[in-house]
Parts: structure tokens; C-alpha cells; sequence
């Protein structure tokens, strides 16, 4: 998908604050964090949706979901992250290419909850 943002940051037509890659995902800042650390993980390869991923990419992928929170939980210092998901533009989700958010969390920083959209 060549429009597509988040394909333009894979293949560094665009910059990316570059958190953790491997040869499947890229972990990146979110440019419009909800907290410190806010970090979004893409596969490489375009999905629109979650539900369009297929069985090998979506089996990895909580992988990798587990291996950036034990990364971002040591950098910034937490005990805890969320992750979200926006499926859908019903859902709020603004690229369409499939992304998980991360937060990193310390106790007592998360008084509004995640919601993000």
C-alpha cells in the first residue's frame, strides 16, 4: 500500500522514532502520545484491519506484543502497559494499517483510562 503512512515509515520514506524491530514488525513513538512511551507495533506487511491478518502474522504478532511491553516496561521504568486496538473506523481507528498501542504504566498514572481516538 504504497498511501499508506505507516507502509511509508517501514520502508523509511517517512521518519519514525524507531522503538524495536524485527523482521516481521516495526515498533515505533506514537506521534500523538496519551502518555510517555506510547508506542505503536505494525507488521510490516499491510493489513487494514486485525481481522485481515493472516493465521502465521496473526499467531506472531502476541509475540511481539509481549516482547516490546517487557522492552518499554524496562525503558521507561513501569510495572505494567496497556494495549489497544482500534478495529475499524467505527472504533476510532485513524490508519488504516492494523496497529496495537502500547503504554507503559506506573502505579497511579492511569486515572483517565486508555481510550484512544
Amino acid at each position: 500500500m504504497r498511501d499508506c503512512v505507516f507502509c511509508k515509515i517501514v520502508h523509511g520514506e517517512i521518519p519514525g522514532h524507531k522503538v524495536w524491530e524485527d523482521d516481521e514488525f516495526l515498533a515505533f513513538l506514537d506521534s500523538n502520545p496519551v502518555s510517555e512511551g506510547h508506542t505503536l507495533l505494525i507488521p510490516k506487511k499491510h493489513f487494514d484491519e486485525l481481522v485481515d491478518l493472516d493465521f502465521e502474522s496473526s499467531s506472531k504478532y502476541l509475540d511481539a506484543v509481549k516482547k516490546l511491553g517487557k522492552l518499554l516496561m524496562s525503558k521507561y521504568d513501569s510495572t505494567g502497559f496497556n494495549v489497544a486496538l482500534n478495529n475499524g473506523s467505527a472504533a476510532g481507528q485513524v490508519v488504516n494499517h492494523v496497529h496495537f498501542h502500547l503504554l507503559p504504566r506506573k502505579e497511579g498514572d492511569n486515572k483517565k483510562g486508555i481510550f484512544i481516538g
